[in-house]
């Protein structure tokens, strides 16, 4: 089994996807998971161009990538989240619209339906992203919880997204949520409580990113044998705790790459998570699917980074054994 290494794009936007295709054909990338921003992939185009979707392909294959999927990440945040001035600098204009939150929601949702039916003309069957979240906010109990606001906000996520899923199904798309902190599902309780409320749909499954349980204190390996059937696709990336009785697991309202943050996000293999075993968990689950490194690392060069990651993977990753290891002892 030889799972394809691919680089998500997202933080590599500020750079024509022409130039980055170059790139990472010379690193020996495997292809690219198109973040639907910049000029990576761009759903409007997509539907209203008949021949967008080809030349994005011809430009991939010309420099010998493929791509398995799509990220739209910051569309699908503003679905449920509760919108303010930080939700304006992340999407489109149109999608903006005059920021009243209910149509900068509203169409966030229509965008997303878009998306699936844009992957759909470009060939792509997978789609990840975020869901927002109209609770975080109530992630630390005081002033006391409405624990029936928080039972309320399930249904309507669920409301919300059954129609989004809708198209997905239409389109015979796959949406794999990012199971992420400031999303309406971020460890194993709230996994769980997502799909119950969304009906355990097919088109509804997980977009696995270990970086994000490391620092919770999470086994992400653990995450995907309980979770096996949803795992659709899987980001590389890692994060690093630096808990030293001064700093905050909380982040303490600092950026990321700050010095006194008490965890930050760095490049695979330098952090906390556990790859061989999470590794062996995908191998036993059957995942076959893309491994896509994302790069967030504030004190490492994006390039030298991105290599760095591409090398760490290809000799962690391993393909199961297809014979016992006692099988030469037996006659």
């Amino acid at each position: 089994m030889s799972r394809p290494v691919t680089l998500f794009t997202g933080q590599w936007a500020d750079l024509p996807l022409e130039e980055l295709a170059a790139k990472t054909s010379s690193w020996g990338f495997d292809g690219l998971e198109l973040a639907c921003w910049g000029d990576h992939f761009e759903v409007d185009q997509a539907l209203a161009d008949e021949s967008y979707c080809r030349r994005k392909r011809e430009l991939l294959e010309s420099k010998g990538l493929g791509c398995w999927a799509l990220g739209a990440h910051l569309v699908g945040q503003c679905v449920l989240d509760r919108i303010d001035s930080r939700n304006q600098g992340i999407l489109p204009p149109e999608v903006w619209g005059d920021g009243d939150p209910a149509g900068v929601r509203q169409r966030a949702a229509e965008r997303m339906k878009d998306t699936a039916r844009a992957a759909a003309r470009f060939g792509v069957t997978q789609v990840n992203g975020f869901t927002g979240s109209q609770i975080w906010h109530l992630i630390y109990s005081f002033p006391p919880n409405d624990f029936d606001e928080i039972d309320r906000a399930y249904e309507e996520f669920a409301e919300v997204w059954n129609p989004i899923m809708d198209v997905f199904d239409q389109e015979g798309v796959r949406f794999g949520l990012e199971v992420h902190p400031t999303e309406i599902a971020y460890d194993f309780v709230t996994t769980r409580r997502v799909l119950d409320a969304i009906g355990n749909r097919e088109a509804f499954g997980i977009n696995l990113d270990p970086s994000h349980f490391a620092h919770q204190f999470l086994d992400t390996a653990q995450f995907a044998l309980e979770f096996a059937d949803r795992i659709y696709h899987v980001h590389v990336k890692d994060s690093k705790k630096r808990l030293d009785g001064r700093r905050s697991i909380l982040g303490s309202h600092l950026n990321f790459g700050e010095e006194a943050r008490g965890w930050d996000f760095v490049s695979p293999g330098h952090g906390d998570v556990d790859f061989e075993a999470f590794f062996r968990a995908l191998n036993r689950i059957g995942y076959q699917g893309p491994l896509s490194i994302e790069w967030e690392d504030s004190g490492m060069d994006r390039e030298w980074g991105a290599q760095d990651a591409l090398a760490f993977v290809r000799r962690t990753d391993f393909a199961p054994s297809a014979v016992a290891f006692d099988a030469a002892m037996q006659r």
